[in-house]
């Protein structure tokens, strides 16, 4: 079956980033002159997804309005013959569905996968986090869809990770079958480094089957009391097979404040109308 559905989870409050967050999502936070969420649709959108669902939560009616039409903005660079920065407000939206459905409390990635049950149906889908930004010669999601349509499984998104930050993820205990794919054996959330299977962790993109519906209304609450994706994984892996996939690209973790610094200068220097901020990098280093 071909994917072409893909969930963002954005219900995050983004306390990490406070207070710059007190009044907009993180999501919305620029990395120059795009947000960290035009990014990840982008990615979906280069994927072949033409069918997303944002998961929002109170605080979070940025994100409907900047996937939105505005009228007046769009007429002005039309008239005035800024097509190519017109062409960059409305190509995402000439090019997919973006669907809003508001989590109404925040109790976790998994609770917020769940809303998406009645939308996505019975179809393998995407599932990319708000947040998270891979800079990739082939996108990432587009990765993770031809490692599906090889295996016909659900297939996690993995790095390794340095042993001090392996308290903030997901990490696979799992079989190396070639240079880049594993057989995944078990999953642990946010273990302390000492007690991780490996360092091998999930990094915010998955393929999933729909079965990890009926997981997720299963899985009891986790880690800081909320619905963990990584539990209803570990109850998934029960019934099926779960690959995971060491991508080819650099990724950032935009709620760890380096990161987002990082992923700001990697986007500029992949610009050519920024070759003076390279210049200038240089000599400050």
């Amino acid at each position: 079956m071909e994917i072409k559905k893909a969930v963002i989870p954005a219900a995050g409050l983004g306390i990490r980033f406070l207070p710059a967050t007190k009044s907009q999502p993180k999501e919305m936070l620029p990395i120059i002159d795009k947000p960290i969420i035009h990014f990840v649709v982008e990615e979906l959108v280069k994927s072949g997804i033409d069918d997303i669902t944002i998961i929002t939560g109170r605080g979070k009616r940025a994100l409907e309005d900047y996937f939105d039409y505005t009228p007046e903005l769009e007429n002005h660079l039309r008239q005035s013959g800024q097509l190519d920065l017109l062409k960059s407000v409305e190509e995402i939206l000439n090019n997919t569905s973006i669907h809003f459905i508001r989590q109404r409390e925040p109790k976790g990635l998994g609770d917020a996968i769940l809303y998406a049950e009645k939308h996505i149906g019975n179809e393998p889908f995407v599932v990319a986090l708000g947040d998270t930004i891979v800079f990739s010669e082939t996108p990432l999601t587009k990765q993770l869809i031809d490692t599906f349509y090889k295996y016909n499984t659900s297939i996690l998104a993995v790095e390794e990770i340095p042993n001090e930050e392996i308290s903030s993820y997901g990490v696979i205990d799992g079989d190396m079958i070639n240079d880049d794919i594993f057989v995944v054996k078990d999953l642990v959330e946010k273990p302390k480094p000492h007690e991780a299977p490996s360092n091998i962790c999930m990094i915010g993109r998955y393929i999933l089957t729909p079965d990890i519906f009926d997981c997720l209304k299963q899985t009891k609450p986790g880690h800081k009391n909320e619905i963990q994706l990584t539990d209803a994984l570990k109850i998934l892996l029960e019934k099926q097979n779960i690959h995971a996939l060491k991508i080819k690209g650099k990724w950032y973790d935009i709620g760890d404040k380096s990161d987002y610094l990082m992923a700001i200068v990697e986007s500029a220097l992949q610009r050519e109308d920024l070759n003076d901020f390279k210049t200038r990098l240089k000599k400050i280093l």
